[in-house]
C-alpha cells in the first residue's frame, strides 16, 4: 500500500532523534539473524523496518482529494439537491421541477464561490511564498496552476537543423538519429588480454564508502518501488549505514540482487 509520510517533521531534532532510535531498536530485534540470511529477506527487513519506524515517529500526510475546495459544506448541497430529485422522480410536477431547477442553480453558485475562494487563497499563499523567498513552496504552488494546461510539442530539427512538424517527418527523423546513434561504424578491433586471477577486480564494499554515498542521496525526489524517501535513509544514522553496508556485502558475496531491485517499474 502507497505512503506518504510526514517528512517535513524530520525537521525537528526531537522527531529526528525518535526516529532514529526506532530504527535501532527494530533492528537489534534483528540480530540473533544469521548472516547468510537470503538477500530477499535481508533487505525485506531493512524496508520494513524503516517504514515502521517512520510511520511510527513521522506519521503519515492526509491523502488530498482532488478538489480540495470540495468540504461536507459542499456534500451537504448534494444531498439535499438528491432528495430534491428523488421528490421530483417520484411526482414530476410542474412546481418539483422548478423547485429542482433552483436546488441546481444554488448548488452551482455555491461551488463557483467555494472555487473562487480557494484558488483566491491559493495565489494569496505564492504571494507569501514569493515575498519570504520560500522557493520550493512557490514553485510547487505555480506548478499547481501549471498542470492544467500542459502543450504537447511534436517539433523536432532534421540533419540541417530546420524545424519538422509533421507526424511522418518526426518519425523518420528519430529513426534515422538513432540508426546513426547505435549503427557505429569503422570501430577498429582492439584485441583484449586475457587475464587469469584468482582474487576478485572490485574490492569488497567498506563501511566508509556507504556513508558518503547515502548522504549524495538527492532529496525531495519521488521514491521507487520500495516507497522508501531518500530523506528516511538519510536521517536514519549510523545504524542503516551498518545494515546497509551488510545488504551490500551479502550482494557481493553472493552475487545476487534482491527480486525487487531489478523491477523498474
Amino acid at each position: 500500500m502507497f505512503q506518504r509520510f510526514n517528512l517535513r517533521n524530520l525537521n525537528e531534532p526531537e522527531v529526528k532523534e525518535q526516529y532514529q532510535i526506532e530504527i535501532t531498536n527494530r533492528f537489534a530485534a534483528l540480530e540473533n539473524l544469521k548472516d547468510d540470511e537470503d538477500v530477499n529477506r535481508t533487505w525485506e527487513n531493512i524496508k520494513e523496518n524503516i517504514q515502521t519506524s517512520a510511520n511510527q515517529s513521522l506519521g503519515l500526510n492526509e491523502m488530498k482529494q482532488n478538489t480540495p475546495w470540495f468540504d461536507d459544506d459542499c456534500l451537504d448541497f448534494l444531498d439535499q439537491r438528491k432528495q430534491v430529485k428523488m421528490q421530483w422522480i417520484q411526482d414530476p410536477s410542474q412546481n418539483n421541477v422548478g423547485i429542482l431547477n433552483n436546488e441546481r442553480r444554488e448548488d452551482s453558485s455555491h461551488f463557483r464561490n467555494k472555487k473562487k475562494t480557494y484558488m483566491r487563497a491559493k495565489i494569496e499563499e505564492l504571494e507569501t511564498n514569493s515575498k519570504v523567498k520560500n522557493i520550493r513552496d512557490l514553485y510547487r504552488g505555480i506548478n499547481y496552476f501549471k498542470k492544467r494546461y500542459q502543450p504537447r510539442c511534436n517539433i523536432v530539427k532534421d540533419e540541417k537543423g530546420d524545424l519538422v512538424a509533421d507526424y511522418h517527418s518526426v518519425v523518420a527523423r528519430w529513426r534515422n538519429y538513432f540508426s546513426q546513434l547505435f549503427n557505429v561504424h569503422g570501430v577498429k578491433n582492439i584485441g583484449q588480454a586475457e587475464m587469469h586471477t584468482a582474487e576478485p577486480l572490485v574490492p569488497e564494499p567498506s563501511a566508509s564508502e556507504v556513508g558518503p554515498a547515502i548522504d549524495k542521496l538527492k532529496s525531495h525526489k519521488s521514491p521507487g518501488i520500495d516507497q522508501i524517501p531518500a530523506q528516511l535513509i538519510k536521517a536514519g544514522g549510523r545504524k542503516i549505514c551498518l545494515e546497509i553496508h551488510k545488504l551490500f556485502t551479502s550482494i557481493w558475496k553472493k552475487e545476487k540482487l534482491p527480486e525487487e531491485w531489478k523491477n523498474r517499474s
